[in-house]
């Protein structure tokens, strides 16, 4: 160990000028993230701000900063990359979202929950991929073909509901914030599965018998990663009952339930199916089973374990969606068509809020109907219209499928390209700022403090977390 220690000291001395670079930017992102926990909670009872916009807007100063320091070279610390988003950050948000899940509310609307995840965001992608085609073609945009279009509807169906599930308590609003956690879970992890189906399917000739194969292979990605997702989250129960490792080590309980909530992530995109799904019903199994089987300080450690990691991911992409909004790589290639850019951002804002509405209201109502006769409270006219709001932002999810299909390891040098880059950014930083502002006083404004009374008991066996899961 001394020997390691002692030949590693003179590399550490002798760090070339890049390797410094990456410690300097490394060193400003964590200081960052300091900077964004203490502001949150100093606006903690703040009206209007919440944590997400918080963390965007320092993003944006920091960026503004940084491109006036650089000579207008450059807005980041460091490169965006859809990897980095989709193997490191994003599992132990949506873990996290599903082990701090209440379960019972769940799964109580768990029909409801996939109609708005599942069929409503199938809609939303419809409707925003028929809408694209017919607007795009009158703008004069002819490089995009019958697959881009059918991206474009399912990067701009990913909803972003933090800023709302931030506002809402469970215990106060329990179906309410059922309804909107899950919706934005669901519709996650609906919007990656088909970006993906979308990307490995020849529609250059769309027929009967491809729309039957796409569909098939949506239902199998969907049903096998949640399969995989509940299977290892019982064998990590049924691993740590047998061995009961908390009689040595409670180190060890934690770190095997770690490692198998992200070995199911890792599971499911080794074997091409979604992470998302997996991860999160993994989340739900293991705080059901294998929570239960650990010794009470390894309970309270990975409740708040998990609650940090998530947290602080959350908080990450927030930080730095704000920075790379102000890349100026990407908007000088669109220096020379401001208003096509513009066009697009807007054509597309319209058709979210429109393909929100086309699918909230009707299906409201047929959940509605299901529930006539049956003890579950239905859902009231504003808390349709406050499920119809928490889903018209847009956040990481939506970032990291445009990057995917438009650039190159977060590069991009063509202007049709940017052009859709550009309009995601607008997109993203407009409904968070402007939507997520307005989210507190609207829910004030709909659900007064005494109509957010509940009579609806909180799961006893769910674990509680002092920070919020992210959707």
């Amino acid at each position: 160990m001394a020997y390691a220690l002692a030949s590693l000291l003179p590399k550490l001395g002798s760090l070339g000028t890049s390797d410094h670079t990456s410690v300097v930017s490394i060193n400003l992102f964590v200081a960052l993230l300091c900077a964004c926990i203490v502001i949150g909670h100093l606006l903690e009872e703040n009206r209007w701000i919440n944590e997400s916009i918080t963390a965007l807007i320092i993003g944006l100063v920091v960026g503004v900063v940084i491109l006036l320091v650089s000579g207008g070279k450059s807005s980041h610390l460091l490169v965006f990359s859809e990897d980095l988003f989709f193997i490191y950050l994003l599992p132990p948000i949506i873990f996290n979202a599903g082990f701090q899940v209440k379960k019972k509310q769940f799964f109580v609307n768990f029909i409801t929950i996939m109609m708005f995840g599942a069929i409503g965001t199938l809609v939303s992608c419809a409707i925003i991929t028929l809408g694209a085609f017919h607007t795009f073609k009158k703008l004069g945009i002819g490089f995009l073909d019958i697959g881009d279009y059918l991206a474009i509807g399912a990067i701009f169906a990913a909803t972003d509901s933090v800023c709302t599930l931030q506002v809402l308590h469970q215990d106060e609003t329990p179906l309410l914030y059922s309804l909107v956690f899950g919706e934005g879970v669901v519709n996650d992890a609906t919007s990656v599965v088909l970006f993906n189906a979308i990307q490995n399917f020849d529609l250059s000739s769309v027929n009967p018998s491809i729309a039957l194969s796409f569909l098939g292979n949506f239902l199998y990605l969907f049903l096998a990663s949640t399969f995989l997702g509940a299977a290892t989250g019982l064998l990590s129960a049924y691993v740590i009952k047998k061995l009961y490792f908390g009689r040595h080590s409670t180190d060890r309980e934690v770190a095997l339930m770690m490692l198998m909530a992200y070995l199911s992530y890792m599971l499911a995109e080794l074997f091409y199916l979604s992470g998302i799904l997996t991860v999160f019903f993994c989340g739900i199994v293991m705080s059901h089973y294998t929570w239960h089987n650990v010794t009470e300080s390894s309970r309270v450690t990975t409740r708040h374990a998990f609650a940090t990691l998530s947290f602080l991911a959350e908080t990450f992409l927030f930080l730095y969606v704000g920075m790379d909004a102000l890349d100026i790589e990407k908007w000088k290639f669109v220096s020379d068509s401001p208003g096509l850019s513009v066009a697009v951002s807007s054509i597309l804002m319209g058709l979210i809020l429109l393909s929100r509405a086309l699918f909230i209201l009707p299906l409201s109502l047929l959940s509605n109907v299901m529930k006539k006769n049956s003890e579950e409270k239905n859902i009231t006219f504003r808390e349709q219209v406050i499920i119809w709001w928490a889903g018209l932002m847009r956040g990481a999810v939506s970032m990291a499928l445009a990057y995917n299909k438009f650039t190159r390891s977060g590069h991009t040098q063509l202007q049709d390209n940017a052009i859709m880059i550009t309009s995601t950014i607008t997109i993203v930083l407009f409904s968070t700022v402007v939507f997520g502002l307005l989210t507190k006083p609207l829910i004030s404004l709909l659900l007064p403090p005494h109509r957010q009374s509940s009579t609806v008991s909180s799961d006893a066996n769910t674990p509680k977390a002092p920070l919020l899961g992210s959707r």
